[in-house]
Parts: structure tokens; sequence; C-alpha cells
């Protein structure tokens, strides 16, 4: 049977040791199940790999059916926040411990996607947020987030006063050293470890986390995905607001942050057998004790 795909985006964490071999070799797998390769352009110049396109990564966007991600969850987030805008499917190759959105290992790359690329996989859609910051009814800041949007208190400063907004519903005024606005996969990232609950990918909802608030009465909240969330600062110094690795520092008194759900979906492709739970189980360590 012909492969459903015909041009795979290759991309790699390039910084990582041995990583020029590891990319030859999934690239060589892929011309033989039939599929063009390109390289994305930093990858390409940073391992110096040659004999394949290189691409920006809009032009993969335009060109390529797949994606392969090679590195980490980090690795992974920062492609796919730029290739969602095209539908690209994504598929994660994690050259160390397994991690929650690049879930085959190395080792087993071609056992994995040798049915992948023939179309047997598992697709999963995952949400994102988008928004920005407005000063004085201008916007100056514009960012895209898989994992979270997170306004925090400056380096040196006491914590921050932030009046939240749902739509055009007051929430209330938040004291502490910031606030986590996660997705469902967002929830298992900052937002875990300031307390926050896990959000089945399946949900569609976000988690509002206050990072040490001031009132402990302050608790994370679950929320529909369909309103605005609109965030102002109110009291604090040199406060930021990071979109996944996208960030503004400096944020003054009246400056307000809006956060949504963007029209953007991520696609990621599974292996036959890939399991949500088992992946927690996996990374959270849960029945660690357990034969």
């Amino acid at each position: 049977m012909s492969s459903p795909f015909r041009h795979a985006a290759l991309v790699g964490k390039y910084q990582a040791q041995g990583i020029r071999g590891v990319l030859e070799d999934i690239a060589q797998f892929l011309v033989r199940q039939g599929l063009e390769v390109s390289l994305e352009r930093q990858t390409a110049l940073n391992t110096g790999i040659d004999g394949y396109g290189a691409l920006t990564v809009d032009e993969l966007g335009r060109a390529c059916d797949l994606a392969v991600v090679v590195g980490g969850d980090g690795t992974m987030l920062g492609i796919a926040r730029q290739l969602a805008r095209y539908g690209t499917p994504l598929v994660g190759i994690n050259q160390g411990r397994l991690g929650f959105i690049t879930d085959i290992n190395i080792g087993q790359f071609a056992e994995a996607l040798a049915p992948m690329v023939a179309g047997d996989y598992i697709e999963e859609r995952r949400t994102m947020l988008e928004g920005g910051v407005w000063r004085d009814d201008a916007q100056i800041f514009e960012g895209y987030a898989m994992n979270d949007v997170v306004v925090s208190r400056g380096a040196a400063a006491s914590m921050v006063e932030l009046k939240v907004d749902i739509g055009d519903e007051f929430v209330a005024n938040f004291r502490s050293d910031g606030l986590i606005i996660g997705s469902p996969t967002g929830s298992t990232a900052y937002a875990l470890s300031a307390g926050g609950p896990i959000l089945h990918p399946g949900i569609k909802g976000w988690v509002l986390v206050p990072i040490a608030p001031h009132d402990l009465s302050n608790r994370p909240i679950v929320l529909p995905d369909t309103g605005d969330i609109h965030i102002e600062i109110v009291a604090g110094r040199d406060a930021s607001v990071s979109f996944d690795m996208q960030s503004l520092a400096s944020l003054l008194h009246g400056d307000r942050v809006r956060v949504r759900r963007s029209a953007n979906q991520v696609r990621f492709l599974h292996p036959q057998g890939w399991s949500y739970y088992a992946t927690l189980r996996r990374k959270l360590h849960w029945n660690s004790g357990v034969n």
C-alpha cells in the first residue's frame, strides 16, 4: 500500500549531541518509504546535513504533509505552534526520556514510523491559546501558546496584583507571584507544579492557576475555553507575560493581557497502542512500585 504522505519535514534539536547521525538515519528511512524529505532550515544549517531541501518553517508548512520532530517536548512545542496554522500533522521522536508529546523512543523509530507513514496511526488534536498585550488601546505584543500563558512578577519585585475578567464578567483581583492560564496540554507543565489539576486533552477548557497566592482561598479553577480571559496589571513592578517561550517584560500598570482559544489546532500522530493514561503513568511515576 502506498503512503498517504508524500513529503515529510524533518525538524531536530540541533544542539543535541549526536543529532546529525540520528537525523540522517531517519531521513534515509523516510526516503526508503517513498517520501520526499526536507529539513527545517536551522536544523540543516546547524547540523551540516545536505542532500535534502532546507526550508523555512513557513515553507515546510506549505510544502509538507507530515512533520517528524526529533528532540524533546520543548522542540515539539516550538515547531507545533508554528505549523498549526497549516494543519500539518506531527510525529514526535524523543532522544532521551519519553516526553508527554514526543512519545516514540529513538531506538524504535523505524518500527514505529513504518506503519504510521503507511496510514496506520492514532490522530489526536490539541487546542492552543492565542492573544496579546494591549496598552492604551493599542496592541503591543502578540503570542501563541500550546502549553500556557504566564503573567508573573519581576525577578526582584514583590508580588503582583492582577484583575481577572472572563468575558464581560469580573472574577477577582489576585495578589500572587503570578497567574498561569494553561491548556489541557499545559496542565501537566508549569500549572501542575503550581498545584493545578491535570486536564485530559479531550476537555474543552483551561486551567487558571495562581502562583503562590497571598490569599490561600485563591485556588486553581477549570474554565470553559469559550470565553476570553482578560488580565489587567493593577500593582507590582516589572511584571512580564510569556506565551510558551515568547515573552514580553516590563509590563506597566493598566496593561491588559487578553487570552482566547486559537482557531488553529495542533495535530499529533501516535503509533497504534498509544495511551494518554500510559503516558501519565510513565511520566508521573504512578504505581512506580507495582510490577
